[in-house]
C-alpha cells in the first residue's frame, strides 16, 4: 500500500508489500508521487517489480572499486583497469547505478572523444559494461532497466606502418642499448609483443626445438612460437647476460625498452637529416617517422605472410585469438603479390 505525506518542499510517497523491500522516493508535487506509487503497487501485484534500493545508494565509483579488488586483480590488465576507473570516476563516478543510463553513456562517449583516441573511449565503455554486468549477476545489484546498452566509437583502421630492413639495421647499429637491438631482433623475427620479449625465460626456450614458450601473454592463453635461424642466433647473443640458465633471458624492462626505442628511433632519424646535409640530399621523409615498437609485431606478422604461411599459421605464431584481428597485420606489398600473379 502506497502512503504519501508531505515533507519540507517535497511530497514522499512509500510503498510496503509483504515480502518485499519497502519502496521510498520523494516528489515536488503529490500528483507525481501518488503516480509512482501506483505504479510500483501495480508492479508489486503483477509480480513484476524489481526492487532498485541498491542500484539508488550505489555509486558507480564504488562499484568500480570492487571490480578492481575482485575481478581485475585477478587478471593481468589491472593496472590498466586501474587507470581506466580513474578517469571514469572523474566524470562518472558519483552517479549511482539507476542514473547510468544510456544517454548518460553517450553523452561520456561524445565528450571523452574530443580529448582521447576512440579506442580509449572503447576501453573505457567496456569496463564500466564488464563492472555492471558483474554487479548484476554476481553481487545481486538490481537494475531495473538492465545493464545499458551504448553504441561505442568506431575503431581506427589498424595501422599499415611497415618497417624496412634499413631502418631495422640502424636501430640495432645504432642504439646505445645492446639489449634494445637484441629486443628489436627478437620482435622482427618473431612477431613477439614488448611485454612477451621482456618476460621470456631461458627455462622455456628449447634451442634445440626452436620454440620458445610463453606461458603468459595478452590474452591470457599459453603460446609457443616457433624460433626462426636468425631468432635463435638473437637468443644466444642474449644468453650470456645473465649467468643462470634459468630466469630472465634479458634484464630490460618493458618500459626501459619502450623508451631505449624512442630514443633511438629520434637518434637515428636526427642522424639520417644531418646525413643527408652533409651530402646535399633530400632526407627520406618516412625514414623513422611515425614509428613506433608495435610496429616491429606489425612487420614480423606480415613478412611471415608473405613467406606463404596462411591464416591459421600466422595465428599461431602471433598469438591472436581471431583470424579477423589478425587480418589487420596481414597488409601484403602490392608489388610482391604482382610477382606472384606473374
Amino acid at each position: 500500500m502506497a502512503t504519501i505525506s508531505k515533507y519540507r518542499d517535497a511530497w514522499k510517497c512509500q510503498v510496503r508489500k509483504k515480502g518485499l523491500p519497502a519502496q521510498t522516493r520523494s516528489f515536488p508535487t503529490k500528483a507525481e508521487a501518488e503516480r509512482w506509487g501506483r505504479s510500483i503497487e501495480a508492479e508489486m501485484d503483477r509480480g513484476t517489480f524489481l526492487p532498485a534500493n541498491e542500484a539508488e545508494q550505489t555509486s558507480l565509483s564504488a562499484v568500480l572499486a570492487r571490480y578492481l579488488t575482485e575481478v581485475s586483480v585477478t587478471k593481468r590488465s589491472v593496472k590498466s583497469d586501474e587507470g581506466r576507473a580513474r578517469r571514469i570516476g572523474q566524470h562518472l563516478g558519483s552517479y549511482r547505478l539507476v542514473k547510468i543510463t544510456p544517454a548518460v553513456l553517450a553523452t561520456y562517449r561524445n565528450d571523452r572523444l574530443k580529448t582521447l583516441a576512440p579506442q580509449t573511449v572503447v576501453h573505457d565503455l567496456n569496463l564500466i559494461n564488464r563492472a555492471l554486468r558483474i554487479a548484476t549477476s554476481e553481487w545481486g545489484i538490481v537494475l531495473p532497466a538492465g545493464v545499458p546498452r551504448v553504441i561505442k566509437p568506431k575503431r581506427p583502421e589498424g595501422r599499415d606502418r611497415r618497417v624496412t630492413e634499413v631502418e631495422i639495421e640502424a636501430l640495432i647499429a645504432g642504439t646505445e642499448s645492446p639489449e634494445l637491438a637484441l629486443i628489436v631482433g627478437l620482435a622482427v623475427e618473431t612477431a613477439m609483443r614488448r611485454s612477451e620479449i621482456v618476460s621470456l625465460k631461458k627455462e622455456h626456450i628449447s634451442l634445440e626445438r626452436r620454440v620458445a614458450f610463453l606461458p603468459t601473454t595478452k590474452n591470457d592463453k599459453p603460446r609457443r612460437v616457433p624460433l626462426s635461424t636468425r631468432a635463435l642466433s638473437v637468443i644466444e647473443q642474449a644468453w650470456p647476460l645473465t649467468i643462470s640458465d634459468t630466469g630472465p633471458l634479458l634484464t630490460m624492462r618493458a618500459d626501459s625498452a619502450t623508451k631505449a626505442f624512442v630514443r633511438a628511433v629520434r637518434r637515428e632519424r636526427k642522424r639520417h637529416i644531418e646525413g643527408c646535409k652533409r651530402r646535399g640530399t633530400a632526407p627520406d621523409p618516412h625514414f623513422m617517422v611515425d614509428l613506433r615498437f608495435h610496429d616491429l609485431r606489425h612487420e614480423a606478422i606480415s613478412r611471415a605472410a608473405e613467406k606463404g604461411l596462411n591464416v591459421i599459421e600466422l595465428a599461431a605464431v602471433s598469438g591472436h585469438k581471431t583470424l579477423s584481428m589478425l587480418g589487420r597485420y596481414t597488409h601484403l606489398r602490392a608489388e610482391d603479390l604482382a610477382r606472384k600473379l606473374g
